[in-house]
């Protein structure tokens, strides 16, 4: 799925979600595929409010989205199959699962304690946008409830 070729935010907007993100609140972002809720993936009582606000069950990982490869290679270890899939499908929809790097600062709760975590670029150019402001990496899952349908516009329907 393409992204909308003229997204660009407002430099305030853009201000304001990174704010947020650094004082531990969530922002919705746009991706190429659904809206995610997002918080910054270091921190974790953050990320716990991501599993409160969805109702997921915190043994459910979350995706990490970065906005490039040197802000994800902060994070994990590459092998070279992974580098060649980045390559190939990055930025884009697609995760890539990969083990942590030693002392990595993602909060253990972005990865339900294990030692690997999910790593995502999307190409969504307001996405970009957010976090090459943000500098580094965004747990994001799906606006929704857990089990619910995820959003793919940003409009919100009467209940």
């Amino acid at each position: 799925m393409k992204p909308p070729q003229n997204p660009s935010l407002d430099a305030a907007l853009v201000d304001k979600a990174v704010s947020l993100w650094k004082s531990g609140e969530l922002v919705a972002i746009p991706t190429e595929t659904v809206y995610g809720l997002a918080a910054d993936a270091t921190n974790g009582m953050a990320v716990a409010k991501i599993y409160a606000a969805k109702a997921r069950p915190q043994f459910n990982p979350l995706i990490v989205h970065v906005a490039d490869m040197a802000v994800a290679e902060r994070f994990v270890q590459f092998t070279s199959m992974a580098e060649q899939l980045a390559e190939a499908f990055w930025p884009g929809p697609l995760t890539l699962v990969l083990k942590r790097r030693a002392g990595c600062p993602i909060s253990e709760l972005v990865s339900a304690g294990g030692d690997t975590l999910a790593m995502r670029m999307p190409a969504h150019p307001a996405a970009r946008q957010l976090l090459q402001a943000f500098g580094g990496g965004v747990a994001a899952p799906s606006a929704n409830r857990s089990g619910r349908v995820s959003p793919t516009t940003a409009c919100l329907e009467a209940q």
